[in-house]
């Protein structure tokens, strides 16, 4: 057990590092979908709907920026919060990326 502590001490500082690094960053923060040649738009526009509670109308405007701009912005708030609607687009088969807002 001693052992382990001793890792994670190691590891520690590289840690801190990184999170001072994202940290010095603004946000907030953005899921992007992007468009794939695999799934339909309708079912594209169903998963809007269906994971973040979208209007018909909104989850097409969104769908359709997807389909002719190759991506949209769906959500915006915390890194954190973001990349769980990534990992939740994945989930359902859409290519999904984080980013900071302005990017």
């Amino acid at each position: 057990a001693r052992a382990g502590v001793g890792l994670m001490s190691i590891a520690s500082p590289e840690i801190d590092e990184r999170t001072d690094l994202h940290a010095s960053t603004s946000g907030p923060w953005q899921t992007v979908v992007w468009n794939d040649p695999v799934n339909l738009m309708s079912y594209v526009a169903h998963v809007f709907r269906e994971y973040f509670g979208f209007s018909k109308e909104k989850a097409n405007l969104l769908m359709l920026a997807v389909h002719h701009d190759g991506h949209a912005v769906v959500a915006e708030g915390s890194r954190e919060q973001m990349e769980l609607h990534a990992q939740a687009m994945h989930d359902y088969g859409l290519w999904a990326t984080v980013r900071e807002a302005g990017s």
